[in-house]
Order: structure tokens, then C-alpha cells, then sequence
């Protein structure tokens, strides 16, 4: 039999709703960082030219605030940095359906798609 990974707990947790913007978009960015560390991660974001770099960002800079804030990872954390980003999923969300003028009077369909991020962080 294979070997499995070892468990990881999450000591950081963020997730982002309802945002203006389409999974797969925003999936292109969250694969760029699934798996690093904190500090490179933020640094390759903030010089990636996508739509989804910001609200990623936000994303895990919030996760690692909140890991450092909590009380019960008191003592773990010795730079936050280090955290390793272990879990990045972009799921989609609500679908706002818009309608233009078509050939014939007809009406088309335009599909403002939305998405929701959840961001895991764990100890390297």
C-alpha cells in the first residue's frame, strides 16, 4: 500500500464570499501558490498581473494574521512566514443572470458568475 501524507491541522483559516469574479480566473492564481510557503506566496501575488492576485492575497495574509492572533496556537508559531499554505479552494458561488438584446428580438444570456475562497494554513 501507498504511504499516506502526514495529517496536517490547520492553525490558520480565511475564506472570502461572494466575490465579483469567475472561479476559473481566479483558479489560474490559487494554483500558482497551492502549497508554498506564506511569505514567498504573497511576494509572487503581489507581481502577478491576474484579477484574482488581490482578493488571494487578502485571502492568506488574512489566514496568517489570524494564526498569529490566535491564543490557542500561542508558542507554535515562531514566524508566520513559514507557514506553509495547505489547503486553497475556489468554489463557485451565486450565478447573476443578465440579458442582451439579440438577433431577431431574441435575448441572450450573459452569466455574471461569482466565487467563493477558502484558505488553510499550516505549520511547515
Amino acid at each position: 500500500m501507498a504511504k499516506r501524507p502526514p495529517q496536517t491541522f490547520p492553525v490558520g483559516r480565511a475564506a472570502v464570499k461572494h466575490l465579483p469574479l469567475a472561479p476559473r480566473k481566479l483558479r489560474l492564481v490559487a494554483d500558482l501558490v497551492r502549497g508554498q510557503r506564506v511569505g514567498p506566496a504573497l511576494a509572487l501575488l503581489q507581481h502577478t498581473p491576474r484579477a484574482g492576485a488581490k482578493p488571494l492575497f487578502k485571502a492568506i495574509k488574512s489566514a496568517r494574521d489570524g494564526a498569529e492572533s490566535n491564543p490557542a496556537n500561542e508558542g507554535m508559531i515562531a514566524d508566520p512566514d513559514a507557514l506553509v499554505i495547505s489547503h486553497v479552494s475556489i468554489d463557485g458561488g451565486p450565478i447573476v443572470w443578465r440579458w442582451r438584446p439579440a438577433a431577431y428580438g431574441r435575448a441572450a444570456k450573459i452569466r455574471k458568475r461569482s466565487c467563493h475562497i477558502n484558505v488553510e494554513l499550516s505549520l511547515g
